[in-house]
């Protein structure tokens, strides 16, 4: 008796061993919709180029329609046996419609079909993530609209650097996003090509039509080496290096978030929505999903380096290596939807406490570069020169104990003479924000502008799709 997969070559089932490590029913059965929406083209196609015929399509089409009715419903049978999601529809095809089931891989092979319904899968689901990137700029730039003013420490170093707006901070991580939706559009636009029709590798001797499934199925065109065809992981691998540039510009808002809602900080709140206790300490109040978000970043980098691993070494043109694409795609891009959906919700969830933010703001000295400039634009000093000034003004308040604001004016002209009490109007946390007027600066006014620049860009964008 022959093997029921692979026919007269083979007379006995394989190793359970075998089965074991060669099965991917239990993780590529979500392909089953792009399956279905693939094989449906090509079975349109072979029939009007009269491969088969207009009767035997019509019953392939019926047969794929309620195959994914039973899916959906959750009453179709996955064979471990049978081994993917490609061979258990076209086994349940031939119960359901007898030979013609038969006839739907006439001019095609599992690579080119699995390269489709890959790229099928990857391309709906960059879809579905770009629209959550709209969203989450939508939420950042809502914020940081509200919050175009609101004074809070500026860090290099973790150290207070200069005083910024809150809202100036969020719109940097909308430029961010807005890096990561462009590097999603470039992999879509490049993914856009239909594999289907490659075959096996060397494309069929049938007069098929590429151009008619590409079509039917959404894409730009077909490829044009069947070779590169079947071989080709460049979409996953594309993807899952923006997905994980992503996942580290998410992890950074992640980590901020946990510094800002600890207690030394105190920067903002989140709501009982978005934290959780203690099973010891009542008092506790945890950012366990910007923790989440921040571990999650792991899972996604190393899903691309799986994949870039597989692919290193292969020589052209499929090898069974490439099954071991989907787990890590299909497990980094759930990561990067969870953690989207997520880390949107905080945003729109957190307060920021504006108290604590405007005294942390000016505390280390944090206008000492506006006496800086004060001492260049007043007094013509060099910059250095208008630097060393500054640096004994901030060592005589330190020895003080007071903030810049608060050090006297003669305690100032004992090092710089010329120093008069304009130098005051600089010195405020308020005063150094608004003065920081130059483009992409954190003057309010500024922020405001790119602030509703984004919001005016992502509802052009809603309003077109």
């Amino acid at each position: 008796m022959s093997n029921r997969m692979w026919g007269g070559r083979f007379a006995s089932p394989p190793a359970e061993i075998m089965a074991e490590i060669n099965a991917s029913i239990g993780f590529d059965q979500r392909l089953f919709a792009q399956d279905i929406r693939g094989s449906m083209a090509h079975a349109a196609m072979l029939a009007a180029r009269g491969i088969i015929s207009a009767e035997d399509a019509a019953a392939i089409r019926f047969g794929l329609a309620a195959i994914e009715a039973e899916i959906d419903a959750g009453t179709f049978q996955f064979s471990r046996e049978l081994e993917d999601i490609h061979l258990n529809i076209e086994a349940r095809l031939t119960e359901r419609i007898g030979p013609a089931g038969g006839r739907l891989h006439t001019a095609r092979s599992r690579n080119d079909q699995v390269a489709t319904d890959f790229r099928l899968w990857v391309r709906d689901t960059l879809d579905t993530l770009d629209d959550q990137f709209k969203d989450f700029q939508q939420a950042l730039a809502e914020k940081a609209l509200a919050h175009a003013a609101t004074v809070m420490p500026g860090f290099t170093h973790l150290q207070t650097a200069q005083p910024v707006t809150f809202g100036h901070h969020l719109l940097a991580y909308v430029e961010m996003a807005g890096r990561d939706r462009g590097r999603l559009q470039d992999a879509r636009r490049r993914l856009n090509e239909c594999p289907l029709g490659a075959a096996a590798l060397a494309g069929t001797s049938f007069p098929i039509d590429r151009d008619m499934t590409a079509a039917e199925l959404g894409f730009d065109r077909p490829t044009a080496n069947s070779l590169d065809a079947v071989s080709d992981r460049d979409f996953l691998m594309e993807s899952l290096a923006m997905a994980a540039i992503a996942a580290v510009h998410l992890s950074r808002l992640a980590e901020e978030i946990v510094i800002w809602t600890s207690a030394p900080f105190g920067f903002v709140k989140l709501s009982d929505a978005f934290t959780t206790g203690s099973s010891i300490m009542p008092q506790k109040r945890n950012p366990d999903a910007a923790e989440l978000v921040r571990a999650k970043t792991g899972r996604i980098n190393g899903a691309l380096i799986g994949i870039l691993t597989v692919m290193k070494g292969l020589p052209l043109a499929y090898a069974k290596d490439m099954q071991e694409d989907k787990e890590g795609g299909f497990d980094a891009l759930a990561a990067l939807s969870l953690v989207l959906a997520a880390m949107t919700g905080m945003i729109r969830d957190l307060e920021p406490d504006t108290a604590a933010m405007k005294a942390a703001a000016g505390g280390a000295y944090s206008t000492a570069t506006d006496l800086a400039d004060w001492l260049v634009r007043r007094l013509n000093l060099p910059f250095r020169d208008a630097h060393h000034v500054t640096g004994r003004i901030v060592a005589a308040a330190a020895a003080a104990g007071k903030p810049l604001d608060a050090l006297a004016l003669d305690q100032m002209q004992a090092i710089e003479p010329r120093i008069t009490a304009e130098v005051f109007e600089v010195l405020s946390v308020e005063n150094s924000v608004k003065s920081r007027t130059s483009y992409g600066g954190t003057a309010p006014a500024n922020v405001e502008a790119q602030a509703r620049r984004w919001l005016d860009r992502l509802a052009a964008e809603t309003s077109a799709a």
